[in-house]
């Protein structure tokens, strides 16, 4: 806690974030902290400046990413609740990117920023492609988000990522953590960390889970037992050999794929697997309530072992049994979750999970004061501590009435 000495006056948060605020399932812990945070601070919110710029090999998938990305860069700066605003930044991803498009990048900021009504923030950086703008934006304190390990990023330079990381682990007053074997492995290297795990919007995901009759559209033709996935489906999470040697030795369970594919197109044509796609986050909830067991079949990469899963509290939220390969976040969860290695064993805990009763209460119980409330509530103090007060400016009385 800061003790003694002036404390520096901020106005509010630019928050360098991982994800594109209009395309990517707002889950996700910057999302969700910096949501609650602008229900008392103003929060600017800069959608990921990217990692590395996408490749021609997969044709539709550079298609889509540059479609997103214009998407976003068309919309300029939104207001979209309390004080929370969104931005997308012209920028090139990758270190010659960064060196073309860095000279302008902060003054885009800057100027969102302004129309927040933020002057003098707090840097919030998640996403390692913001590491030069700690030098370029004048803050009264940088936090670094340290949520994912993204040197393990297989689409991205490790190189540069390393290099970006490091610079920001220098720089940050505050490093935030949301796995514990990564807070202690790296606690030697930054100024001072604070472990805030993933939270869970509780009520949504238990009301859904213990609720009757409400049943998505698109899986009323979708036979049972149904195995559900949640998530991402991309190769520096996912296992799709697992996944698909797992769903051949079950063709009587339809298993159903909600969330996007990053994956090669037809990777997967198997009859019992339904691809849904993305779905908007507050509809995620009646998704898990619909499945009869939901799974997680992680790959052991870099990236999942210094994770700390958000769809993990949501599932045990939801209600409905667990099957999982193992990792480290399981960590005080792991008797509430079947474990699985190789897809005999997962087929088979699948089909036990099936087979047998489930204690939703116990699940519910160990996730119900994990809510993402407490957490923001973690981390606004966390701030605080650092020996900065919030002090609004005219600009923030101004751009709090103009939205």
């Amino acid at each position: 806690m800061h003790t003694g000495g002036d404390t520096k006056p901020f106005d509010g948060i630019i928050c360098l974030g991982g994800e594109d605020w209009w395309y990517h399932n707002r889950g996700h812990f910057d999302f969700q902290i910096m949501r609650r945070l602008a229900k008392t601070w103003p929060v600017l919110f800069v959608n990921s400046l990217g990692v590395r710029m996408p490749g021609l090999g997969d044709k539709k998938l550079f298609a889509e990413r540059m479609t997103r990305k214009l998407k976003s860069l068309s919309r300029g700066a939104v207001h979209v609740e309390n004080k929370f605003w969104v931005v997308s930044p012209a920028v090139l991803p990758g270190e010659t990117g960064a060196r073309l498009t860095n000279w302008a990048l902060s003054p885009q900021i800057r100027a969102a920023a302004a129309r927040a009504g933020i002057r003098n923030p707090v840097l919030w950086v998640h996403c390692p492609a913001g590491a030069s703008m700690m030098s370029e934006i004048s803050s009264a304190a940088i936090v670094m988000q340290r949520t994912d390990r993204f040197e393990a990023f297989p689409e991205g330079d490790p190189a540069v990522l390393s290099r970006q990381i490091a610079a920001m682990k220098q720089a940050a007053d505050l490093t935030v953590y949301a796995a514990p074997h990564l807070a202690n492995e790296e606690r030697a290297h930054v100024r001072r960390q604070v472990l805030v795990t993933h939270g869970v919007d509780f009520e949504m995901f238990a009301n859904a889970g213990g609720a009757s009759g409400h049943e998505p559209g698109d899986l009323l033709g979708v036979r049972r037992p149904r195995a559900g996935f949640i998530g991402g489906i991309d190769a520096h999470t996912f296992d799709p050999q697992l996944f698909l040697d797992t769903a051949k030795k079950l063709p009587g369970v339809e298993f159903v794929m909600i969330g996007g594919c990053s994956l090669p197109e037809g990777w997967c044509t198997l009859p019992n697997v339904r691809f849904l796609g993305r779905k908007p986050y507050d509809e995620i909830a009646h998704y898990m309530a619909a499945m009869d067991v939901l799974i997680m079949p992680w790959n052991g990469s870099d990236w999942i072992k210094a994770c700390n899963p958000v769809k993990l509290k949501e599932y045990l939220a939801a209600g409905r049994p667990v099957v999982t390969t193992d990792f480290m976040a399981l960590d005080g969860y792991r008797d509430l979750v079947r474990t699985a290695r190789g897809p005999q064993e997962f087929a088979s805990q699948i089909q036990n999970a099936l087979d047998t009763s489930y204690d939703a209460g116990a699940a519910r119980a160990r996730v119900k004061a994990e809510s993402w409330d407490a957490k923001a509530s973690l981390v606004a103090q966390s701030i605080l501590d650092l020996g900065v007060r919030f002090e609004p400016s005219a600009a923030t009385g101004r751009a709090v009435k103009a939205a």
